[in-house]
């Protein structure tokens, strides 16, 4: 199949959406299908449109849907799509309506979505590819911090749990990602600072990170919403235990009965989860056992094999499709309060 895949994050970036695209244009390559990895779809013809992101990805899901409308759309949600846009945005609203197929990136993900949308809905765990870990810190109990510097991540709470950790505490934390905000990397820098236990990277290139991530004791991931962050993905896949606020993308991530949870916000329990890592031998096993236990579902081949079996669903109505079928519309963007009536409904949606 030829594959239009639109992500709103810029190819080269280090951002979600951007290693989600690359990953699974990759896989799909891989697969035999011809890809191309676009910000906005250029109206070209294809024979499927996967989408990145309900609201950002719109224009491009109404006008694709406009030109094409039998063919497949596929459309994977983030977790400001599951956890704040289709709440507040018609026109997310109006994504999960057009497509196809939905993505979410966990289990937990499927309940966020209207029950109408349920049906067409699948789940793929990211996966992570594995780097040779290197040997612990032996100075330090060494706490990993993922993800980059937005509101969206909580990013200074591990930093700010440092101060009610006991005074015997031999924990540190390194926090990887970049600020796209520089008042955001002034407070890293401030943290830094102030707190001689904090350490601030900024952007590293992926394997870098991923072998900072390896040599970890313990990986901390304090959003207020994900998806299902792929830094976790990459924390089972390495065998690094994981503390994480307790927020639906997290628990899908992790299970329900995971024992290293702490409320959203709160960086006294946080730290007080922490100590007992550090502290507690039988503790620290029990999360690394119930990690282990995941790590099935962050493989390589299950997330490959999930696309495979995703454009499967779509395999008898491409192969009768008129390759000679033009864009009903031009390749620049598309008014996208497009009424309904322009969209027609193909029998598999």
């Amino acid at each position: 199949m030829r594959i239009a895949l639109v992500t709103p994050a810029a190819a080269g970036t280090r951002h979600g959406n951007a290693n989600t695209a690359a990953r699974w244009a990759r896989f799909l390559r891989g697969l035999g299908h011809r890809v191309t990895v676009q910000l906005s779809w250029d109206g070209r013809a294809a024979d499927a449109l996967i989408a990145l992101h309900a609201r950002r990805s719109h224009d491009s899901v109404v006008r694709f849907a406009s030109a094409f409308p039998e063919r497949p759309l596929v459309l994977a949600l983030t977790g400001t799509d599951l956890y704040r846009d289709i709440r507040t945005s018609a026109a997310a609203r109006r994504s999960l309506e057009i497509a196809t197929r939905l993505v979410v990136l966990q289990d937990r993900g499927r309940a966020e979505l209207p029950a109408a949308r349920r049906a067409k809905t699948r789940v793929i765990y990211q996966s992570s590819p594995s780097v040779a870990a290197p040997p612990p810190l032996t100075d330090r109990f060494e706490v990993i911090v993922s993800g980059h510097l937005r509101d969206e991540k909580d990013p200074f709470r591990c930093a700010a749990a440092l101060r009610h950790l006991p005074p015997a505490s031999r924990i540190a934390v390194t926090h990887m990602g970049g600020a796209r905000d520089p008042d955001l990397a002034r407070q890293a820098l401030d943290w830094q600072a102030r707190e001689p236990r904090y350490r601030w990277l900024g952007s590293l290139p992926h394997r870098k990170a991923l072998r900072h991530l390896a040599r970890g004791r313990l990986m901390v991931i304090s959003s207020r919403m994900e998806g299902g962050a792929n830094v976790v993905s990459e924390a089972l896949a390495h065998g690094v235990p994981v503390i994480a606020s307790r927020i639906s993308g997290n628990i899908g991530m992790l299970g329900g009965d995971y024992a290293g949870y702490y409320p959203l916000g709160d960086e006294r329990a946080l730290a007080r989860l922490l100590a007992r890592a550090e502290s507690d031998a039988r503790f620290y096993r029990r999360l690394k056992a119930q990690c282990r236990a995941r790590k099935h579902l962050v493989s390589v081949a299950r997330e490959r094999e999930s696309l495979r079996r995703l454009l499967a669903e779509f395999a008898p109505r491409s192969l009768k499709r008129s390759s000679a079928k033009k864009p009903k519309i031009p390749p620049s963007k598309a008014n996208s309060s497009t009424p309904r009536t322009q969209i027609r409904k193909g029998k598999h949606r």
